[in-house]
């Protein structure tokens, strides 16, 4: 299989490219030529699969040529044999048609393990065959992160650095980042905001010359293809576990950078029945904005309980928008030129293709306790505030919807506990493999935001 650009001036690549260049050459965002795709009888069949198998059927395609099917096999099931529940990634009902999939029995208790464990074991095996060590660089709102730092942290070839808002993620996120000591992990502190934190990875992405040539950097952020891939996968596991193909169903995605529900995107294109797909954000609303009033313009970044939406501009959203575009890449470049200096919107025809795809609502965090508090008084379940952004987005949006309705459950409300208190409810207790983590040391550093005072530690921590 073949990798495009979104930005359409860059060549081909194959995923082992795709895996290790995170952008491409012309700044866009790598897509597979073509997508694969399952017949109704195919995933029929697939019915009695494990979460494992069904994610081997799956993937397969993506890396066909690359990676050995054995091996293949070998690196996902050892990714979620760390999952602490024996479905990986269990259905839990709400109501009558209305469900939680619960995405954070990983080892960081978030939906980013889906592809960070598979990701570092990619990571071992392409860089063990082409005899090179990289520098991953990646930026995280919260979860990213530690999922990345547990998935890579093992990795002989790997050196690590992850960029933070300083004072702006949960206690238990920074701590899970923070508390990981191992030589080729280096967690940084920026003193400013998540997209301040994004936009010095891509900038270091797009000129890698203080690397000086000795190494590159390779991105874990969900601008990496292999992210995308690993979460099309539990689509269809619940999907199937609901009666597909012959059951449409409807997924509500609590959505920051678009990759989680681009992933349902690719899902049902191709072939997962998927009615309709909820954009469910917090007051940082881009994409609600984009939606309902065809306004994808930047606005002041608003602090919040669901700390990991706190996001100006989702990146993956330049991947759905290729689409929209009709793949020509040439039209997005100047569309995403545009964006930094202006209101942006799309024409009518363009307008109602994304509208025929997508609903969206936002949430307020005094709105968000309210759900939490509600949803615990009705079922006895505790949602963290973005799961409880993703349940009264599909309230708002889907009422009186004739098919099952999924909430994508992204991560353990342990992480957020202001949000459950302000709720009204009891704080969580941590699971017992992080039930220390308050009293384990720490290490990190706090740097300006400034993208040379990074880059210069990079080189200085990167064991050149």
């Amino acid at each position: 299989m073949k990798y495009i650009s979104t930005r359409g001036r860059a060549p081909k690549a194959n995923f082992e490219e795709v895996l290790l260049t995170g952008l491409a050459p012309d700044g866009g965002l790598y897509l597979p030529e073509t997508l694969p795709t399952f017949s109704a009888d195919k995933i029929r069949c697939w019915k009695n699969l494990s979460y494992s198998e069904l994610a081997f059927e799956i993937m397969q395609p993506f890396v066909a040529g690359t990676i050995a099917d054995d091996d293949f096999k070998k690196m996902i099931n050892d990714s979620y044999q760390s999952f602490a529940h024996q479905d990986v990634a269990p259905l839990v009902k709400l109501s009558e048609k209305e469900y939680v999939l619960e995405l954070f029995h990983g080892p960081t208790l978030a939906f980013k393990d889906f592809a960070l464990q598979l990701l570092g074991r990619l990571f071992d095996a392409v860089l063990e065959k082409r005899n090179e060590s990289v520098v991953i660089m990646g930026a995280t709102s919260g979860d990213t992160g530690s999922a990345a730092i547990e998935g890579c942290r093992a990795c002989k070839r790997v050196e690590i650095f992850i960029l933070h808002p300083h004072h702006r993620v949960s206690e238990v996120q920074r701590r899970q980042m923070t508390t990981v000591l191992a030589d080729n992990v280096h967690n940084i502190a920026i003193e400013g905001n998540f997209d301040d934190c994004q936009n010095m990875v891509k900038e270091s992405f797009n000129d890698q010359s203080f690397l000086q040539g000795k190494k590159r950097l390779v991105a874990v952020n969900s601008i990496n293809w292999a992210r995308i891939m690993a979460q099309i996968v539990y689509y269809f596991y619940a999907a199937i576990k609901l009666g597909a193909p012959d059951q449409k169903v409807s997924f509500s995605v609590p959505t920051g950078n678009f990759g989680d529900i681009f992933a349902g995107y690719i899902a049902k294109k191709m072939g997962l029945p998927i009615e309709r797909l909820v954009i469910a954000t917090n007051a940082n609303d881009i994409l609600h904005r984009f939606i309902s009033q065809n306004d994808y313009s930047k606005t002041e970044l608003v602090h919040t309980l669901s700390p990991s939406m706190d996001i100006l501009v989702s990146s993956n959203f330049e991947r759905f928008l290729f689409d929209v575009f009709q793949q020509d890449g040439l039209a997005l470049s100047d569309f995403m030129d545009k964006l930094n200096k202006q209101h942006v919107s799309i024409d009518a025809n363009k307008m109602a293709f994304a509208r025929s795809l997508f609903s969206s609502a936002r949430a307020s965090d005094d709105e968000t306790c309210a759900t939490i508090k509600q949803v615990f008084q009705e079922s006895n379940y505790l949602l963290d505030p973005h799961t409880a952004i993703g349940v009264k987005a599909s309230r708002d949006c889907l009422k009186n919807h004739p098919y099952p309705i999924v909430n994508l459950a992204t991560a353990h409300p342990v992480k957020f506990s202001e949000a459950i208190k302000r709720a009204g409810l009891h704080e969580p207790k941590l699971p017992e493999h992080l039930k220390d983590l308050m009293q384990r040391e720490e290490r990190y550093s706090v740097l300006p935001r400034d993208k040379n005072a990074v880059q210069q530690f990079i080189v200085k921590n990167a064991l050149f």
